[in-house]
């Protein structure tokens, strides 16, 4: 039988807060985009295209850190609503990269102001110091977290054997 699991006080947990800061964050966002007849998830895909313009589905899926199929669905809707197109790579025919139409690259005008503003929001009343040292810490989780998923053996739960990183979003 499985011992009882310790008890652990949401407003304690860096997992709990950080999702709760991430959906504060979210639906912020999501108040701005709305009126422009955008999709919450298609921030972060054209948050990364408008610094680099042209990767692949794989290194996008990998700089968002979502899995390759909810990728795939995301930018079939991009492409659908006129934000990006598909083409074939100049060196490799097999890639596809992913590039910003005119209208996509120039939301980055229209739209970057709420995120900053949003950030400022978030961060207001807060000192430099603790900012810098909060971004240091939420990295270093990040980089803990996936090596988790580097493991050898694959296994991320300690004591199960149902659990492994292999469906993780």
């Amino acid at each position: 039988m499985p011992s009882k699991p310790l008890p652990l006080d949401p407003q304690q947990s860096a997992g709990y807060q950080v999702r709760r800061c991430h959906r504060r964050f979210d639906r912020l966002l999501n108040a701005c985009l709305a009126p422009h007849g955008l999709k919450t998830g298609y921030w972060y895909y054209l948050r990364i295209l408008w610094i680099e313009d042209g990767l692949t589905q794989r290194a996008l899926s990998h700089r968002t850190n979502v899995t390759e199929n909810t990728t795939a669905s995301i930018i079939n809707a991009m492409v659908k609503d006129g934000l990006v197109k598909r083409m074939r790579d100049a060196q490799d025919k097999r890639k596809q990269r992913i590039v910003l139409t005119d209208r996509g690259r120039a939301l980055e005008a229209e739209l970057m102001h709420y995120a900053v503003d949003i950030n400022l929001r978030a961060l207001e009343g807060i000192d430099r110091k603790e900012i810098d040292t909060c971004l240091s810490v939420l990295n270093r989780m990040s980089e803990n977290l996936a090596r988790a998923f580097d493991d050898p053996d694959g296994k991320i739960c300690e004591n199960d054997d149902t659990c492994n990183g292999s469906s993780a979003d």
